[in-house]
């Protein structure tokens, strides 16, 4: 969830018969699909041509003016998800993909939900490591021991151009026996005394344990503490919220979660932090 040039934009994963969904809106409550809008025509040439099965993209503006989108698509030789990068001159695109991927960790199960973060002029970007694409079986494929590791990633990246790498990866969060199969969908956010807080969600999307939690840290590297879950099942009446996207100054934020139809759909909410580093939730 971003705002460009006084408009509010959402960028989602396939579907209605696109690769990157996009929908717009002036209040950042209202939202229109602009349907038949494909913003990621090609996904790369290391991608699956026929079905990359885009997952959660996330678009920002680069230093030198350009927009930046961070996707994940079906690699074409593996059954796994990588990170990808499309540079386009308009928000709404066409964004043209890099030859290689952003994040490839294939031994460890590809890499997934990928999402951009600004912080006193430096840039980062955030994403998952997919075990549990490896795991064993079970709840989302990850309920059977040994668990495989599903790591929160932080990456330093040129703000000149959004993606070149500055510096090592850093793991920034891991899952623990609370979080079932793994934690996934992380977005970046800032108090406004300063504080880093780490969004992110746990447990399996399918079920009921699905949910928003969050996490604190002094720096953007770490260590990140986990504090509380935000959004659960039952929360304004909705069923397994998840994949939080926060705006940039860490006011609104974006999820999904089921809907009365069975489906999943897209929620907004308003974000408070007090004093005593607790957050506010109203959606």
């Amino acid at each position: 969830m971003v705002n460009f040039g006084g408009t509010w934009y959402a960028y989602a994963t396939t579907g209605n018969g696109v690769n990157a969904q996009v929908a717009t809106s002036r209040d950042g409550e209202s939202w229109s699909i602009l349907r038949g809008l494909e913003t990621l025509p090609h996904p790369g040439p290391w991608a699956d041509q026929s079905f990359p099965s885009v997952w959660a993209p996330d678009v920002t503006r680069a230093a030198n003016g350009k927009y930046v989108m961070y996707y994940s698509a079906k690699m074409a030789t593996l059954n796994r998800h990588c990170v990808g990068v499309g540079i386009a001159d308009q928000p709404t695109g066409p964004f043209i993909p890099l030859r290689d991927p952003f994040a490839c960790p294939v031994s460890q199960g590809g890499a997934i939900d990928a999402s951009s973060f600004w912080a006193d002029g430096k840039l980062y970007v955030v994403y998952k490591v997919d075990g549990n694409n490896i795991g064993r079986g079970g709840n989302c494929n990850n309920g059977i021991a040994p668990i495989v590791p599903t790591p929160i990633i932080l990456q330093q990246v040129d703000p000149r151009d959004g993606f070149t790498r500055i510096g090592s990866p850093v793991r920034i969060l891991d899952s623990g026996a609370e979080d079932g199969p793994l934690v996934e969908a992380p977005s970046l956010a800032r108090t406004p005394d300063g504080k880093f807080v780490l969004f992110y969600s746990s447990n399996c999307y399918s079920g009921s344990n699905y949910d928003i939690a969050f996490a604190w840290a002094d720096r953007v590297t770490g260590p990140y503490v986990k504090v509380a879950r935000l959004a659960v099942t039952g929360t304004g009446g909705l069923y397994a919220p998840g994949g939080a996207g926060i705006s940039p100054d860490g006011s609104r934020m974006v999820f999904h979660a089921s809907n009365e139809k069975g489906g999943r759909a897209m929620f907004t909410a308003r974000l408070a932090y007090d004093s005593k580093r607790k957050l506010v939730m109203t959606v």
